[in-house]
Parts: C-alpha cells; structure tokens; sequence
C-alpha cells in the first residue's frame, strides 16, 4: 500500500489583541523530533520523524492511515481536522436532541477556510452531520440490529460460536447503554480504521458473507445511539501478534465540540510477552490527547476502566457499546427493556396491542404478528439457516431459530426461475429461487396473515411481503418463502432495489398465490374462487381429478334430463344448507348471477351448456407474466372450482328422506366437530408442553455452562491461591533458614569468645 503524505497550505494567522497566533493540531507531532515517541510504527513516519517534518510551521501535515492519531485509512480518510487557531471563538454548541430524527440541526462552525493539499488538488470534507443523514436509511431500528448481527454472523469463518446482545448501565450518567459483542477473529488496527471508515468494504469479494457496501456498521451505530465506542483483539495472521485497539465514533464529542471534520480517536496496543504497550503512531502527546478525548466522551473514567472491558473477551473478539441511546416524543427511549426482561421491543407506532394479544391466541402467526416490534422475534426469523454451533444470544436467553415452513399445511413447491437477457443470454446462469407456499397453520380462523419471507444469501431481506392486496378476504392466510439471490438488496436490507428483476419476480409471486389459492381455498373454509358452492373434500379432489371431473358430468347430465323440478328445488335446497354447515364463512355465494346459475345448473341443459362454452378465463382474468416457468398454474383448476360437489347431482330422494339425512349429517358433523376440537386441545397442550420442556433444558444447559464456567474460575482462583501460598511458604523457609544460619554463626562468635 502507498503510504502518502497529504499537506494543506494554511493562511497565515493573525494576531488577535497582540498575542502571537497559536495551531491546535490533533495530527501532528508537538515535537520536531521522535525523542518523545518510543516507537513509531509506520516506516513514513520514522523518516518523517528524522527529519524533523512532523511539526512544519508553515505548512500542516495531515497524516495518513499509518500515521494518524485519530487513526484514519489511507484510503477512506474520515478523519482531516484543519488546523484553527486556538484564539477563535467558536459557537457555543446548540443543547444536544435526543431525538434521533431531530438530531441532525447541526450545522458546526461557518465561514471555514478549505486549504488546498498537496499537488494543488482540493479535497472533500465529510462533515459530522453526514453520520446522521447516512443513518436516516434506516427507518426501523430494528433493522438495525439486523446489521449489527450479520457482522458478527459473517465471523463464523473466524471462529466466532455466539453473539451477545445485552443492555448496560453507564456508570458515568446512570443511563442504559447496548452491548453486542462476539468472539470472532476481531480487528487489528487497520480492520479498524476501515470499520470506522465511510464506504469501505472487504467483505463483498468474500463468498458466504452479507456484508457489501462498507457503510451497515456506522448506519447501525448511529441509528441507535448518538455515540458508539468499540473494543477489539486480533490474534493477528501468524496466531501469536496480538493487538488491541479502542475506537470512539461520537456524535455527541463532535457536535458539541464544534467539529467540521468527524474525527475518530483511536488507541492501540499491541502484546508483548504477557504484557500489553501501546502503539505510537506520532507521539506520546498525540496519544495523551486520544486518551483524554475518549476518556472524556466515553462511558469510562479512565484508561485502566477501558482496558478492563478486553478482560471481559477470551482470546479474541470484538465488543461494540452503543450509548446515549435516541429516545421519543415523549422522552421515553426508543428501545423497551422493561416489557419483557429477555427482550429488546420497539415503543410507538410498530407495537399494535391488537397484534399482541393474537399472538398468544394465533401460536403459528405469532412471528407474523410480532417481528415488527419484538427483536427477539424478528430474530428468529432473520436468518434462513443458522450455523448449529453458532448461538445468537439476547439478554441472557439464546434466541431459537425458527423457519416460517413450519407454520405451514398444504405446502406446494414453485422453482422459479429468473427470465433471460435480451438475445437469450442470461444473466443469471443457473439461479433459481424455490418457492414453498402454502396456508399458516391458524387460516382456518380466518386471520389476516399473508406474505413472502424473502431472503437474499440466507439474510431476511423483506419480511412477510403482502403482494396481492385483494378488496375483500382473497389471498388471506397464504404465506410462502424464498430465497432470491438474483435480486440486490437495498442499502438498509429491508428492501430489494426497484429493478425489471424484481418487478417480474413480483408478478410471478402474484400469479403462484392467486392459484394456489384457487385450487386450495376451499381447504380451510372459504367459497371457491369463481364464487360458486365449494368443492369435494380435497383428497379425493387431488387424488383422482379426472374421475372427479367425468362423474360430475355424468352427475350433471342424469340430473338435468331425469330430475322433476320439485325434486331440483329440494336438492338445491337441501345442497345449499348442507354448504351453510361444512363451509361457514366459505359458504356465501358471491351477488353476481346466482339465480341463473341456480336454473343453469339444475332447470335445463341448454342453459348448462350455454355456460360451458364460455372461455375458461371468462369467470375471472389472469394476469400473464412473462416468465420462464408456468408450472404451477393449472388452467383445470379455474374450471374445476366452478363446479358443483359431486353429490349434488345425485338423483334427488323424496323430501322426508331428505330431512333424515340430513339431521344425520347434522349429528355426524357436530360428533366430528367435538372429536376434533378434543384432538386439537390436546395437540395445543402437548406442543405447549414441549415448548416448556425446550425452554426448561434451555435453562438447564445456560446452567450447566455457567456452573462450568464458575468451576473454572474458581479453579484459576484456587490455582493462584496455591502459588500465592507457595511462594509465602518458600519465602518463610527461607527467612527461617537465615535465621537458622544466623543463630548458628551467633552461637559460634560466642563460643569463641569463650
């Protein structure tokens, strides 16, 4: 990496009430020479530092990545404080809003001089108030921690086994803070520097990683919290270099200090022997000054307060606080810990009370209901697949991944498959996105629970999609899952970008759910979709069409030519009330031509046949797509769900016999009716009972390793017990054999005396 030397040309300051003009520079050394430096890391800066060009009067030097006191890269340079002269007023700060949407009124200091750098280019500033503005992307904070999470996710390759969110107290203010903290590979201080850094982004040339624009940790942070300060130990590439490094990203150090520039103090350390020695990058004052400053805006009293937080890390890890936490209208944080000790919820308009209590009615819907305002449920449901040695942990209970197929009955299977470029090329060469659709487990109570889980490279990407928005009860109940890696995702990860690939795979999901509906919406009690009486039990319907298909015209035909119309009219009677008791809400016929369907289908067959030879997408249009696969759409179905049962065009008997069965109908269906309802009560408490069992061998297991880890605590504490001892018990054998020796050569002196 070329390392170069970036110099600004100032204006010469003037004096102000006969004092001579004085520079604060937090880049450059205060001493012309390295006398006060035991180390300097970067090889620029020892020539630099023999030279005697760290201090110029003339001219300031901003240092580069390997260099900075702040700690900046030297390919995304955040941190470029201009020099000011010490004698200028700046604007006292404006109070500081902790409102996250009102937070970004700052505007610094005005009438700033832009200097020119070094071979006569300008350069750009990036001033604090972009940190607010570049967290606007996220308009719900839980996606968020979304961000936060794939971070520490995309560690596995490093070792990392668990990440932890909890919440903190700041012992300086008393208020709660964020802590996620992993123990992946961590950060050596040049990862660091581009962590802080705006834009940068190793990970998108990795495979099996989310993270790719370089810009989710400070998105995340900032949306949070105003202020943001990270811990991080790498065992570095050999195994056995290890460095630790401190970064402070505060909004709130920037603002009320009056900064153009966001400026990001930095400290490192690196291990030597079994001992930790900071790393001098200028000088020793250049690093008293970042430890006063994140001394200052941190949660921390002091530099031993700091280094006590990597104790709390095994080998390696990153550990992120996220602190002076955005609160709302009311003054009230955004974030909820007191509702459910073992969850982080959202207040304000994503928690619907309504929606709650479902939940606990409607276990099957209960992500659908929640994800919007629990993180512990949003969670579950964020990752298609987890790792098993990976756990996500939230405040002290491991979060339990959950696939929304589950929640599922009836499920079918779509491959669908991106259409091809112009000229048949495609651009997705062997990309597929297996759809699983089906009905959530609760849709035969009718709750409006619809939409497709999305996911792009195993990440959640848009939660429960609702596409079709139908006027009345159509569509509800049907879910399904994807995962789509053939579409980018947007900035935030809570959407894709609006593109003709997404626009196709929209409508294609629109198409798979208008069908599955059609041909299945008569399985959890809805009235087919063109509106007529509701079809034959659905297994013998999918397990033999074509015989289903020829006994009702065979039915039909019987029933038009030999039936009396007394006789018509006591079937369609007695058809409509046996639909009123087996269909409930399904069994409502729609307004549109039902008289003459009633005379159509049993008065005569030319009415019969007159219907018949309209086209089979007469009843209800289907939107074409253009698409490669059109499997799943069956265009039987659309006739299939116009016709009447199969026993409705049985020959009718007389009405006293009608009357019989149907009171034993009535008795048959009550009987099934109580047995399946005793069935499901049990079903519900034999799936509670192994909920709680799950939760108890949870608890078990988070008992038995912090029994463990006690256990080895209290071995280490003893271990270091008995070399306490034995060093006090060498040390009194020793003091007892000179005092040995000393009684002897007394007694000896006193002998011959005598």
């Amino acid at each position: 990496m070329d390392i170069r030397v970036k110099q600004e040309n100032l204006p010469t300051p003037t004096a102000v009430n006969g004092n001579e003009p004085s520079v604060i520079d937090l880049c450059s050394s205060d001493e012309e020479d390295d006398g006060d430096a035991s180390r300097i890391v970067s090889s620029v800066g020892e020539k630099r530092a023999r030279s005697g060009t760290l201090n110029t009067p003339a001219k300031r030097v901003a240092v580069s990545a390997e260099e900075e006191g702040f700690g900046q890269s030297s390919e995304q340079a955040i941190v470029a404080l201009p020099a000011t002269p010490c004698n200028v007023v700046r604007p006292s700060p404006s109070p500081s809003c902790k409102q996250f949407w009102k937070a970004g009124d700052y505007e610094g200091t005005s009438g700033g001089h832009w200097e020119v750098s070094a071979g006569g280019f300008d350069h750009v500033r990036v001033h604090p108030k972009f940190l607010h503005s570049n967290a606007t992307s996220h308009k719900w904070a839980l996606g968020a921690f979304a961000e936060l999470l794939d971070n520490a996710l995309d560690e596995v390759h490093s070792g990392a086994t668990y990440v932890n969110v909890n919440m903190l107290n700041n012992k300086k203010d008393g208020s709660r803070m964020l802590l996620i903290e992993d123990n992946g590979g961590g950060m050596n201080p040049e990862k660091m520097r581009h962590c802080m850094s705006l834009g940068y982004s190793a990970k998108s040339k990795l495979a099996n990683t989310i993270g790719q624009y370089g810009n989710g940790f400070k998105t995340s942070t900032m949306r949070l919290g105003a202020d943001v300060i990270v811990f991080s130990r790498c065992p570095g590439k050999d195994g056995d270099s290890f460095t630790q490094t401190i970064g402070l990203l505060s909004y709130t150090f920037l603002k009320s200090t009056g900064k153009e520039d966001i400026v990001v103090p930095m400290l490192d350390y690196e291990r030597t022997g079994s001992e930790w020695s900071p790393i001098l990058r200028s000088s020793i004052s250049d690093w008293n000054k970042n430890v006063e400053t994140v001394v200052q805006w941190s949660p921390f009293s002091s530099e031993d307060e700091l280094l006590c937080q990597f104790n709390l890390m095994k080998e390696h890890g990153t550990r992120i606080i996220i602190y002076n936490l955005w609160e709302d209208d009311q003054g009230l944080l955004e974030l909820d810990f007191d509702t459910d000790p073992h969850d982080i919820q959202l207040r304000g308009v994503n928690r619907d009370e309504k929606s709650i209590s479902m939940a606990t009615q409607y276990p099957n819907s209960r992500h659908f209901l929640t994800y919007k305002h629990s993180l512990r449920s949003y969670v579950s449901i964020l990752y298609l697949r987890v790792p098993p040695e990976f756990r996500i942990i939230l405040r002290g209970r491991d979060v339990e991944h959950h696939n929304i197929v589950n929640d599922m009955m009836h499920t079918d299977q779509v491959t669908y498959r991106p259409k091809e470029g112009p000229g048949g090329q495609s651009n997705f060469s062997n990309m597929s996105a297996v759809v699983t659709i089906g009905f959530v487990k609760d849709a035969k109570h009718h709750v409006d629970v619809q939409g497709f889980n999305v996911y792009h490279k195993n990440r959640l990407i848009k939660p429960f999609w609702r596409i079709w928005n139908a006027a009345g009860s159509q569509g509800r109940g049907v879910i399904g899952v994807l995962e789509a890696n053939f579409v980018e995702p947007a900035h935030d990860k809570q959407g894709f970008e609006r593109t003709t690939v997404l626009s196709r795979l929209e409508t294609r999901l629109l198409i798979m759910q208008k069908n599955y509906w059609r041909k299945n919406c008569h399985k959890i009690g809805y009235v087919s979709a063109q509106g007529k009486k509701a079809v034959k039990d659905s297994e013998d319907r999918e397990s033999s069409p074509e015989y289903a298909v020829s006994t009702r015209k065979r039915a039909a035909a019987s029933s038009s030519f030999k039936a009396p119309a007394a006789s018509a009219a006591a079937a369609e009677q007695f058809d409509s009330r046996k639909n009123v008791n087996r269909g409930g809400k399904g069994s409502v016929r729609d307004s549109k031509g039902v008289g003459s369907e009633k005379s159509g289908k049993f008065g005569n067959t030319s009415s019969k046949l007159n219907g018949r030879a309209k086209p089979k997408g007469a009843p209800q249009a289907v939107e074409d797509v253009n698409s490669d696969d059109h499997s799943d759409y069956d265009p039987s179905g659309e006739e299939n769900a116009t016709e009447l049962p199969e026993k409705n065009f049985e020959q009718p008997k007389p009405r006293s016999a009608d009357s019989r069965t149907l009171s034993q109908l009535e008795q048959e269906n009550e009987t099934l009716k109580e047995r399946l309802n005793k069935k499901e009560a049990v079903y519900l408490s034999l799936q509670e009972e192994l909920r709680r069992e799950k939760e108890l061998r949870k608890k078990l297991e988070a008992e038995v390793q912090r029994t463990k880890d006690e256990l080895e605590e209290v071995k280490k504490e003893q271990e270091s017990l008995i070399d306490i001892f034995s060093e006090d018990r060498d040390r009194r054998d020793k003091e007892d054999e000179d005092l040995r020796n000393k009684i002897k050569s007394l007694e000896e002196k006193s002998r011959g005396r005598r």
